[in-house]
């Protein structure tokens, strides 16, 4: 199958606002305006870094959806497949500027009934979100309506015209679930259904009741590439081996192109990148790596899950091995971190790997602040003993 980008992302994007200066919500009285959205996010990062993506996603008839078509098509992202609706706003959202988890944090979500809520196979064109190398999707979309949960399980559906990958964040936002049974269900069999999957600890036993990456990896055993990302601790990343994995072609391929998707998707999920010694043999013919994350001074959590993605992603597209793709994965994170909105811009490729290559000692004390990604004259700096 022959594609013309790297990654489609598809989902709701919205205008964000963010206090000038630090208070409540009630208190404050001026805000600047962003652009936030998960898989938008994820194709942002990407687009900045080289890589050729798409989004497919539905904004309103009105200002705000103007500003979103025109915010994320100035990374680089092509927006031709976002389609604008007469009938329902685009969404938008106010937050406070400190991390989500404090409890302090506030947010304030007005998209009930937007644009992208209506998004259904009846509405989205599902050939162009599946004209990617892969395909990358999230949870927070299957909570906004029926038909945004019928079109996410179509795409996962093993189908003709498959992408290579189709790839699966989690991302549980309880507040979107009027049911946490139904959230706990329709999240488990969408990660099921997908070849890569990134799902946060936490949230995994918030929403599956399950605690720690072995408990989570029994219950999602189908993918082929399992992300748990365990927040400042590191990340934990398990693989099927390359005999598991042609198994587990050889029982789709009557459901997926032939040799060329089967091809893509052994190529894309690093089969002969394995990192040696880095990586342990874990059970049910998977490859386990697990990777601590570096120091970080934070400044705002929000949309870092959404970049450890991307540079998973960007790692993964280009046949990195295990414990780099984790590794870039953390490293685009901390960009984001660092940086006050959800989006930022990710570190230089090859700044990114001239940090991945570090040996485990030095990795082990990396220290990154705020600016960090911003010139390879300081890079000496980011090195430190705690």
């Amino acid at each position: 199958m022959t594609t013309s980008f790297d990654v489609v992302a598809l989902g709701e994007s919205m205008v964000t606002f963010r206090p000038a200066v630090p208070g409540r919500l009630a208190e404050v009285t001026a805000f600047e305006r962003g652009i936030g959205g998960a898989e938008s996010n994820v194709a942002c990062g990407l687009a900045a870094a080289g890589h050729r993506t798409r989004w497919v996603g539905r904004v309103g008839a009105d200002g705000f959806g103007d500003h979103l078509v025109e915010a994320v098509g100035a990374y680089g992202v092509d927006v031709t497949a976002v389609r604008r609706d007469p009938h329902r706003p685009t969404g938008v959202y106010f937050r406070t500027a400190g991390d989500r988890v404090t409890a302090a944090h506030e947010v304030a979500y007005y998209r009930a009934g937007s644009a992208a809520s209506a998004m259904s196979t009846a509405t989205v064109d599902t050939a162009v979100a599946r004209g990617g190398r892969i395909l990358h999707l999230t949870g927070i979309t299957a909570a906004l309506s029926d038909g945004c949960r019928h079109l996410l399980h179509e795409l996962t559906a093993p189908r003709p015209g498959r992408p290579p990958v189709v790839s699966f964040d989690v991302n549980h936002r309880p507040g979107l679930w009027s049911r946490p049974d139904e959230a706990a269900q329709v999240l488990l069999g969408l990660a099921r259904g997908a070849d890569l999957v990134f799902v946060g600890e936490d949230e995994a036993e918030a929403v599956w009741g399950l605690r720690g990456p072995r408990a989570i990896r029994d219950a999602v055993p189908e993918p082929a590439v399992l992300v748990v990302k365990q927040g400042e601790t590191g990340a934990t990343l398990f693989e099927r081996t390359p005999q598991a994995a042609v198994r587990e072609a050889t029982l789709r391929e009557a459901a997926l192109p032939g040799g060329a998707t089967l091809q893509g998707e052994a190529a894309l999920r690093g089969e002969a990148a394995l990192p040696g010694g880095a990586a342990l043999r874990g059970e049910a013919d998977d490859t386990v790596t697990f990777v601590p994350a570096p120091r970080v001074d934070v400044v705002a959590a929000v949309g870092a899950g959404d970049a450890f993605a991307a540079g998973f992603l960007s790692a993964t597209l280009r046949g990195l091995p295990a414990a780099q793709r984790l590794r870039t994965g953390h490293l685009w994170a901390a960009a984001t971190l660092t940086a006050p909105g959800d989006l930022a811009t990710p570190p230089s490729r090859a700044h990114a790997d001239r940090l991945a290559a570090l040996d485990p000692a030095a990795w082990e004390t990396l220290h990154l602040g705020p600016g960090w990604t911003g010139t390879e004259a300081g890079a000496a700096e980011e090195v430190r003993t705690p």
